[in-house]
């Protein structure tokens, strides 16, 4: 019950504050109408003829757009904290897990909701799509990790800044060199070999890979890639929880 109730919360939130909806639209829509088409004439070997840069890109922007809402997760939980709805939320018999949980449900529903306008978006402007129904599920398993990952991740900052500073400087030095280092924008022959390298273990890369697997390709995500994200989903949430178990409801 706790758990849902933090869930409807946070949508009623989002409701009466959609303008947040449309800034998070905004930056996606720009990566793919302006980014997209100025890569659209450059040759990029690995792609299939019938695979245009902008089909390529379009996973890619998807998997950005959740990424960016789970950097920022934390910054309602410090809103939380400061109004002192987190202490009072503490107080109760409610298990943290609960709490993590609603918070959670909230934010990766909203957040795969979003990357789902941006895809009709990346749609209308031209990308095609080869969907792989029966990929789709192992794809979503590994979006859903990687957005539960990041909103803890984001969590934990939250909890133990305890401040907007803190989580815009967190937000800024994890988003740009995890797209950077990731295969979003180009494939990983298009990057010098320590790049490369560097994309591997990128849990971006992960997520995009398992997107474009079946959304662009027609194929089964890899099952290990899938796991990882898994597992560190798993251990950031049980960081999130404990950070919230340790935090004293003052």
């Amino acid at each position: 019950m706790i758990a849902r109730a933090l869930c409807l919360r946070v949508w009623r939130r989002v409701w009466r504050r959609p303008v947040t909806l449309t800034f998070s639209f905004a930056q996606p829509l720009f990566w793919m109408a302006f980014f997209g088409f100025l890569m659209q004439r450059f040759p990029l070997g690995e792609l299939p003829e019938d695979v245009s840069y902008l089909t390529f890109l379009l996973p890619g922007i998807c998997a950005l757009t959740l990424m960016q809402g789970s950097t920022q997760s934390g910054v309602g939980l410090v809103r939380d904290f400061q109004r002192g709805f987190l202490q009072r939320m503490l107080a109760t018999p409610a298990l943290r897990g609960e709490i993590h949980l609603g918070l959670l449900v909230a934010e990766v529903s909203r957040m795969h909701l979003q990357a789902l306008v941006v895809a009709f978006l990346g749609l209308a402007l031209g990308a095609q799509l080869k969907f792989a129904p029966g990929a789709l599920p192992l794809a979503l398993s590994a979006t859903v990790c990687f957005a539960v990952a990041f909103s803890s991740l984001s969590c934990v900052i939250a909890l133990r800044a305890r401040a907007p500073e803190p989580m815009g400087t967190f937000v800024h030095l994890v988003n740009m060199p995890l797209l950077f280092t990731s295969t979003a924008l180009v494939p990983t022959k298009q990057m010098p070999d320590w790049l490369a390298a560097i994309s591997v273990f990128n849990p971006l890369t992960l997520c995009v890979d398992a997107l474009r697997s079946a959304l662009v390709f027609g194929e089964s995500p890899d099952p290990i890639g899938v796991g990882v994200l898994v597992v560190l989903a798993a251990v950031l949430s049980a960081w999130a929880i404990r950070e919230l178990s340790v935090l004293e409801p003052d």
